[in-house]
């Protein structure tokens, strides 16, 4: 999703720029039959996605849904859309446009309701460190408080950025500090520092915005906040470095994501136009290491996963923002998709496969690739991963150059009068996947298969899906 204010110009734009046909190049994905064939042989239910019914629900074999937590006051608004999910032991931490909830999945098949904390400001984007939950804000407020009203990108005195909250007491999260940034914070990601006592958190946000004194020309880089552990209250920003000088997208600059993998001293940046690997050796004097664009099959380079060795990057495109049907009959397996690349000895990008959900949607379901991360299984590259009205698609990128669908969930159109709906977020967890839904809540989903089945021996206390830590130790 884009920033409030730029969500139908941008998607427009984007459209408009990188819809039409192409062939694909060597290395392509599979076409959508061949592709669909490998889903069918792999046990994967055949119905045609696009007939079923309002809200119904899809599955194949190997994915059992057991447990949904509907979105309840006071994240019962017409923009009361969940977003990206972080977890900590039993507790999962789902943001919101309108707040964040704490969820306890101590029962992953039971989850609970610990407490819903009104705090808007979208997106909400959430990620933990120990006692400490950092927030996204990409909408202007009036000032930093929760109660804060929405203000035009235009006025001065906007405030966008990130919040802090100290979640020490899960049943209470407590506001402790408040730090703006240029350009607010579309998303963020945690980067541990040599001080335990203190850890950075990089800033992500599109811009700049025309007339938004905020977010002024050129945007051209990311902000970078310290937090002192012991003390949040004093976190402020360190670093503004200008990684992406003269490679914005169509003049709109910035990243939309960033994944670090710091046993790997490594970043993955998603932004806009362009991806990136990144050297961060010193997490606050991050360094540019090569620059990948692909103008004919990708459009918004919106996310960034590795996989386990830290040998390749699969690069997400969320063409139109997340508001367009990329994923319905035109039969183009690249935009909106995912690439696979691989990182060669000199830290360079080479590009392989594509990958696309099988399952043909609507027309107007808004379907494209969108958050995930590893399901930690040794040997093998796979991952889960959110699709919008796509549903949650698990697939093996073992094989770079032919990527596979391997099971999914998913359910049938909104009901009349929503537009904008589907899994913002799906991760593996402990052993179950949870999906953030933007307007049913909290799906929990089992997976049971052979493939993946060695991830159950695989524990965590803290995952947050940008920061990425060997599942091996």
């Amino acid at each position: 999703m884009k920033r409030a204010g730029l969500i139908a110009c941008l998607a427009l734009a984007l459209c408009a720029a990188s819809c039409s046909s192409g062939s694909a190049p060597s290395g392509a994905a599979p076409s959508s039959e061949a592709a669909r064939a490998a889903s069918d042989a792999s046990g994967v239910a055949k119905r045609a996605s696009a007939d079923l019914g309002v809200d119904e629900v899809l599955h194949s074999d190997n994915i059992t849904p057991i447990a949904n937590v509907p979105l309840e006051a006071p994240f019962d608004g017409p923009h009361s859309w969940n977003t990206d999910l972080a977890f900590q032991g039993d507790y999962v931490f789902a943001g919101n446009y309108d707040g964040f909830t704490v969820h306890d999945i101590s029962d992953p098949a039971h989850p609970k309701v610990v407490t819903r904390v009104l705090c808007p400001g979208g997106q909400n984007d959430v990620s933990v460190s120990g006692d400490l939950l950092i927030v996204s804000v990409d909408d202007p407020r009036a000032d930093d408080r929760c109660e804060s009203d929405f203000m035009a990108p235009s006025t001065k005195s906007g405030w966008e950025g990130i919040r802090i909250f100290d979640i020490s007491d899960k049943a209470r999260p407590d506001y402790v500090a408040a730090v703006a940034t240029e350009c607010g914070s579309h998303t963020n990601v945690i980067v541990p520092g040599p001080d335990p006592d203190a850890f950075y958190v990089y800033v992500s946000a599109g811009g700049p915005d025309p007339g938004a004194p905020n977010c002024p020309a050129p945007h051209d880089g990311i902000s970078i906040v310290e937090v002192p552990v012991k003390n949040p209250k004093a976190a402020e920003v360190v670093a503004t470095p200008a990684l992406f000088k003269g490679h914005q997208g169509g003049g709109y600059g910035g990243c939309h994501d960033i994944t670090v993998y710091p046993a790997k001293k490594l970043a993955a940046a998603a932004c806009y136009g362009d991806g990136y690997l990144i050297d961060i050796s010193d997490p606050v004097k991050p360094v540019v290491l090569t620059t990948e664009s692909d103008r004919t099959n990708f459009s918004l380079w919106h996310s960034a996963t590795f996989n386990n060795d830290g040998t390749k990057v699969v690069f997400g495109d969320e063409l139109g923002g997340g508001m367009v049907a990329t994923c319905d009959s035109s039969g183009n397996d690249t935009k909106g998709a995912n690439a696979v690349y691989e990182i060669t000895p000199a830290r360079e990008l080479v590009r392989h496969g594509y990958f696309k959900i099988p399952r043909v949607q609507g027309s107007e379901e808004n379907c494209v690739a969108h958050n995930g991360a590893l399901i930690p299984v040794p040997g093998r590259d796979i991952m889960v991963q959110a699709w919008y009205q796509g549903g949650v698609s698990v697939w093996d990128f073992t094989d770079s150059d032919h990527p596979v669908e391997i099971g999914f969930f998913e359910r049938g159109p909104l009901r009349a009068g929503l537009r904008v709906g589907g899994s913002w977020s799906a991760y593996y967890y402990n052993g179950h996947i949870y999906s953030s839904d933007i307007t049913k809540g909290l799906d929990v989903l089992r997976i049971d298969d052979p493939r993946t089945d060695p991830a159950k021996d695989v524990t965590v206390k803290e995952f947050n899906a940008q920061t990425q830590y060997s599942y091996r130790g």
